[in-house]
């Protein structure tokens, strides 16, 4: 069974704003889901209090033990969930819509994005765990009490400042890992790597051939491919696309470019073309995704 779009569960332990799940703030969560868990728009945060379980993701196994963090990032795989008796974990429900609400696109680099692909988990210290059993407790009070007139600004308000908690923690052992690192042929391929995800957020998702960019680097695209593969495992055309989103959501949102000068500041052929890549990656045309979503 491929589950597609998983609803988050309802109950005492399940806070939202709004009732809806674009935000999803789980106490408690025992069970694990049968079949395949592909998420379309949703991203996933899971930090294990007690027990184990494991799964694959993406193809790699993934034990989480007490004290674990876990991020799942939208359109990922997982399945073949195995959990024990006493499993339980919180989890935080995020949708791309919501990262834009809390102001994480401006926090979260592609650089990031594609490290936590690589390195979905890490053992949070006791520290980590005291400062995050912090957060976790302020924040479920608040999403309780509604009644401030600021509720939704200072409930994402704790949501940003936790997610840059664990952003602080997972670059952290980004930087203890690449201080092990050895052998000169692993430090280049991480060295192309990142000097490719610089270009891309250069480009602010103006630049969408991958061989534009190997050209760039002096290698060709299939090697840029092979290289991704190895170091981040992604295609270069996942990244391109990924940060080229991040561009029109941003002028969507924020900005009141036409559809036509928003296309042709991206360098897209023509208003019509742009708009079907909007469709295609966006699930609606560009200016239904504004109307629903501008400065919100």
């Amino acid at each position: 069974m491929d589950i597609l779009s998983l609803v988050p569960r309802t109950g005492i332990d399940c806070l939202r704003l709004k009732d809806s799940d674009d935000l999803v703030i789980m106490e408690n969560f025992g069970a694990l889901p049968p079949g395949k868990l592909t998420l379309e728009n949703h991203g996933l945060i899971v930090i294990c209090i007690r027990g184990n379980a494991q799964f694959d993701y993406d193809g790699r196994s993934i034990q989480l033990g007490k004290n674990d963090l876990f991020l799942y990032m939208a359109h990922s795989i997982a399945d073949h969930f195995m959990a024990s008796s006493d499993f339980n974990c919180r989890q935080i429900w995020f949708s791309r819509s919501e990262l834009w609400n809390i102001n994480m696109y401006g926090q979260v680099s592609l650089a990031d994005l594609d490290y936590l692909h690589k390195e979905p988990k890490v053992h949070l210290n006791d520290s980590d765990v005291t400062l995050l059993d912090d957060y976790f407790s302020l924040l479920c009070r608040r999403m309780r009490d509604d009644t401030p007139l600021l509720h939704h600004d200072i409930v994402r308000s704790l949501v940003g400042a936790m997610m840059l908690e664990m952003l602080s923690i997972m670059r952290r052992e980004k930087e203890n890992k690449e201080e092990a690192y050895t052998g000169d042929s692993t430090m280049r391929s991480h060295s192309i790597a990142d000097r490719f995800i610089e270009m891309v957020e250069k480009s602010d998702g103006r630049k969408r051939k991958v061989e534009d960019f190997a050209r760039e680097l002096n290698i060709t695209p299939k090697y840029l491919s092979v290289i991704l593969k190895e170091a981040l495992n992604r295609r270069p055309s996942d990244m391109i696309v990924l940060y080229t989103l991040k561009a029109i959501e941003h002028r969507l949102r924020y900005t009141d470019m036409t559809m036509q000068e928003i296309a042709n500041d991206l360098n897209f052929p023509n208003a019509s073309f742009f708009g079907k890549y909007v469709k295609d990656h966006l699930g609606m045309p560009p200016l239904e995704y504004r109307k629903k979503y501008q400065n919100q």
